[in-house]
């Protein structure tokens, strides 16, 4: 989930910073893609770094059977 947030946070911040042209009183829509990206950037290293972790586990099977 952290890795496809990422990435459409990622995509949503691009288009606001490069493609769109309209301005929204009070509100800087560039910075606003900027913030997106960084924040896609950010849940992107964090997902990445939840995998590797993930797969990084060790099963152990209990062979005492005592019961």
């Amino acid at each position: 989930m952290g890795i496809g947030v990422g990435i459409f946070l990622l995509v949503v911040g691009a288009i606001l910073s490069f493609a769109v042209r309209d301005s929204v009183p009070g509100v800087s829509l560039g910075m606003v893609g900027y913030i997106c990206m960084g924040a896609g950037v950010l849940a992107l290293i964090f997902g990445l770094v939840q995998n590797t972790q993930r797969t990084n586990t060790s099963h152990t099977e209990n062979l005492n059977r005592d019961a």
